[in-house]
């Protein structure tokens, strides 16, 4: 099933890539994922390897051409897999040869061990092998070869030796061999083809894209080592995104076709590095250096060594780049969260604060309406009594007035038994009695609720309710009084002409049968609410 889905998938991108050009994204990721199967590929390569060397050990004493064709076929399956066993069985070719006297297929066997020396790093040992040969006397198909092998190994070793003078010399030898092939080999239409890559852009036929280059590719029918040779070059002839591209779908030809000489995947991981693509470039670059390991290619293990650490370095720097945003984005998080936590706090202690003092107001505010209110009563109650004492006291200044005028003008007339008459009908208790009845009166007016507040102190069994034609009795009397600010007991005991110890008793008595705690009851009493009638006095008594 995953195979499947592989499959799709490729096909998928090079639909989309001949429709729209060339998608190097897409490429990529098809090779992430074919790097997964890497060892898919490698198990197929070894199966068929198996089914070689199983032929060969039935084949040593078969004729020279059998024997031959085997080596050559296992040499070809390692020529790109791993050089220590291609290197076995192309030298087992060179020997054989030299035993049946083949000195064409001898020079050929080693020309094919110098191209894997080259691809090795084994750049003596390869120009010791090629010195060996005489190029004027070989067959033109081995000639090419030859020219192929030396243009490409002094190539090889300038790029190695990076200098600015010896390695200017290989290039020029590079060169040449390759004219001198072109001499030799003429190139044929599709070699002129990918030729044409490489002109300038200025005189590039505008068709010429990398896109037409791609279905260049794709309709040869080469192998997949051989679409990646020729991927490999092509790339050369481009810059940016397009190389990236025939990088990657030649290291992808690499893959599926298990070859580890990691030229392609080095060149892929060396130019996304360069484009600071350096997480990818720092996979790729791992790939090669576990390919060149896998291979035994010293060179390209020696290059590799010199950019991973460079891309490495990158990489980290990167991530430590993204830590240190991710750090000082939270510590701003965290100053933030932190700031609004305190800007919180303080509005919350500002809040209860003020609702604090908002409390603090209401309740000196009322404080201030109950001492209004007591000062308001006081002076009501007050200005009530001053106005009942003045009634009273210019009604008694009357009343002497005239039974003075009287009594003196009967004693003037020597009416004598007239002004004792009239001194008889002065009944002291009865003007008392009237002015209890008055005080009552005047009291029941400012405190109308006064006896029933009174007795909702008592239990029911021992109120203490006025009998009829009574306003107060001698109880509610002293409390009125009381009420009315009048604390003194001897002031209460002469008003109401009692003893001291009366008063004491009457609120004793009371006190204990009260609902309230003794000590609480006056408290009580002087809580009951005062009410403005707002009638004069003058009009409720009558003297």
């Amino acid at each position: 099933m995953r195979k499947l889905l592989t499959v799709l998938c490729c096909c998928l991108v090079s639909l989309q890539l001949y429709a729209q050009d060339v998608n190097t994204d897409s490429l990529l990721k098809v090779l992430r994922s074919e790097l997964g199967r890497t060892q898919v590929y490698d198990q197929q390569k070894e199966k068929r390897i198996a089914g070689l060397r199983g032929q060969l050990q039935f084949a040593s004493g078969s004729p020279y051409y059998t024997q031959s064709r085997l080596y050559e076929q296992l040499f070809e399956e390692y020529r790109a897999y791993k050089f220590d066993s291609a290197f076995v069985y192309v030298k087992a070719m060179a020997d054989l040869a030299a035993r049946f006297g083949k000195a064409q297929e001898l020079t050929r066997s080693e020309i094919m061990m110098g191209s894997i020396c080259l691809g090795s790093g084994f750049y003596k040992e390869a120009f010791d092998i090629i010195n060996k040969i005489d190029p004027d006397t070989l067959p033109a198909a081995q000639k090419t070869d030859y020219l192929i092998l030396r243009a490409r190994l002094n190539e090889g070793i300038a790029d190695y030796d990076s200098d600015a003078y010896f390695s200017k010399q290989y290039l020029r030898q590079s060169k040449a061999d390759f004219r001198r092939l072109e001499n030799v080999t003429p190139s044929n239409d599709f070699e002129k083809t990918i030729d044409l890559a490489f002109i300038p852009d200025s005189v590039k036929a505008r068709s010429l894209t990398p896109g037409y280059f791609y279905r260049l590719i794709l309709g040869r029918n080469l192998d997949k080592h051989g679409m990646a040779m020729v991927a490999t070059r092509l790339s050369f002839a481009y810059t940016g995104q397009d190389r990236i591209f025939f990088l990657a779908l030649a290291t992808l030809c690499d893959v599926r076709s298990s070859t580890k000489e990691t030229l392609a995947v080095f060149l892929l991981g060396e130019e996304l590095f360069k484009q600071n693509r350096t997480g990818d470039a720092y996979a790729f670059m791992e790939e090669a250096a576990h390919n060149a390991k896998f291979y035994g290619a010293r060179n390209r293990a020696v290059q590799i060594e010199r950019m991973l650490p460079l891309i490495a370095g990158k990489v980290i720097n990167e991530k430590q780049h993204e830590r240190d945003k991710l750090l000082i984005g939270f510590l701003v998080f965290l100053i933030t969260a932190v700031s609004l936590f305190f800007a919180l706090v303080i509005y919350r202690k500002q809040f209860l604060r003020i609702k604090a003092n908002e409390r603090m107001i209401r309740e000196k505010n009322a404080e201030l309406e109950h001492v209004n209110n007591k000062l308001w009563e006081s002076s009501r109650i007050k200005e009530e009594l001053i106005g009942l004492f003045f009634n009273t006291c210019s009604s008694y200044i009357e009343t002497l007035d005239r039974l003075k005028i009287t009594i003196q003008h009967n004693i003037k007339l020597g009416k004598y038994n007239e002004v004792t008459r009239l001194l008889n009908n002065v009944h002291i208790d009865k003007e008392k009695g009237q002015l209890y009845t008055m005080l009552d009166s005047v009291f029941l007016t400012i405190f109308p609720n006064f006896i029933t507040a009174f007795n909702a102190l008592l239990k029911k069994e021992d109120q203490v309710w006025p009998k009829s034609g009574e306003t107060l009795n001698a109880t509610l009397r002293i409390f009125a009084l009381m009420r009315l600010g009048v604390s003194d007991v001897e002031t209460v005991a002469r008003i109401l002409d009692y003893s001291v110890s009366t008063v004491y008793t009457y609120k004793a008595r009371i006190k204990s049968r009260a609902l309230v705690p003794a000590n609480d009851f006056e408290q009580k009493i002087m809580e009951i609410k005062f009410i403005d009638s707002q009638e004069p006095v003058e009009e409720m008594v009558a003297i």
